[in-house]
């Protein structure tokens, strides 16, 4: 393996020259910079980073700890990172802890569970030095696995943490929702139907905090019996559209793009026009919300930024001066609305 010593030796410089020239901080002149360079390339050199972590104390290393990537939310939100530590000259390790796969929907709140898995690969992060931790959640609920005293920052994407010293990087779910029905209502629509996830479910309580906001606001009657509680599925858009268009809504308001899609296999069933018979929205945007016919309006959730805003929150963390200069510990990025063709204008 070819040291950088060597790499000096042949070029005539100093180690000191040569890392500084790989580190974007050499005085050199450009003539000896490109005989480094040169020399590098042709030598295929890699930094021996486990030697530089020894003498720096930093590894140049981020953890990237994801309950799983299958989830459709989190390879968005890992690729926002890598870019923001990629740009930082940090390199990131990826621990998937296939949750989804190994338990389903059965272990939200069995810690024991939680932690068999999470404790091994926070522990494996300290024994290899990494400078900061970033743990991705699946879905956004209150999460207690990182603990008060660990000896390295760390920082909650998607999800809130429990720990004053762990921030959280979420949607902006509340206002996110007021602005969708708020939409709706410039659209003329004051009777809408919703469909939400689960009803203990953070998402959908703090969106239908903001469907009742949005309501409030234009002086329209709330109706609990217009609001039904799907499972995120499309199957269970199927089953709650019925009620509600039974109810007499103009629009369904799903808080889920897969969700709406059960909407638009019902309304097709019973003769009934997406975006013109009955308006209906989503929420993510996923790929399928364009190809839905017609096309989906929705939400766009901000999953990329998310990520990159939570690497931007851990190097602050990881400096000292910056550390100290801020005790917030919640952060909420908002979604953009993606209008195309499945709302209908009333008035």
């Amino acid at each position: 393996m070819v040291t950088l010593k060597e790499i000096a030796r042949e070029c005539n410089v100093s180690a000191t020259t040569v890392s500084n020239i790989l580190n974007g901080k050499a005085k050199a002149s450009e003539e000896t910079k490109k005989m480094v360079l040169e020399k590098v390339k042709e030598t295929g050199y890699r930094p021996n980073y486990i030697a530089q972590g020894l003498r720096t104390q930093r590894t140049r290393m981020i953890g990237i700890v994801a309950e799983d990537i299958a989830q459709f939310s989190t390879p968005a939100i890992i690729e926002g990172i890598m870019a923001c530590c990629e740009e930082m000259g940090y390199r990131t390790t990826v621990y998937n802890l296939r949750m989804y796969a190994r338990w389903k929907d059965t272990w939200y709140d069995k810690e024991q569970q939680l932690h068999s898995i999470v404790d091994p690969a926070l522990q494996e992060l300290l024994s290899i030095k990494a400078d900061g931790v970033i743990y991705v959640a699946g879905h956004a609920r209150i999460i207690r696995c990182i603990p008060e005293d660990f000896a390295i920052p760390a920082v909650m994407a998607y999800a809130y943490s429990d720990s004053m010293n762990v921030p959280s990087v979420v949607v902006s779910e509340e206002k996110s929702s007021y602005d969708l029905v708020k939409y709706l209502i410039s659209m003329g629509h004051e009777r809408i139907g919703v469909i939400g996830g689960r009803a203990d479910n953070i998402h959908t309580q703090k969106r239908l905090l903001g469907y009742q906001n949005a309501l409030y606001e234009s002086h329209i009657l709330f109706n609990p019996g217009l609001v039904r509680y799907g499972d995120w599925q499309r199957q269970s858009g199927y089953r709650q559209a019925g009620p509600l268009v039974e109810a007499g809504v103009t629009a369904i308001y799903c808080m889920a793009d897969r969700m709406a899609g059960g909407v638009y296999d019902y309304l097709e069933e019973h003769n009934l026009r997406a975006g013109e018979d009955i308006s209906v929205t989503g929420f993510d945007n996923q790929d399928i919300a364009e190809f839905f016919r017609p096309a989906l309006t929705t939400m766009a959730l901000p999953l990329g930024e998310i990520g990159r805003r939570s690497a931007e929150i851990l190097f602050e963390k990881m400096d000292s001066k910056k550390a100290e200069e801020s005790a917030k510990t919640g952060f909420e990025v908002p979604c953009g609305l993606v209008v195309r063709n499945s709302v209908k204008r009333l008035k």
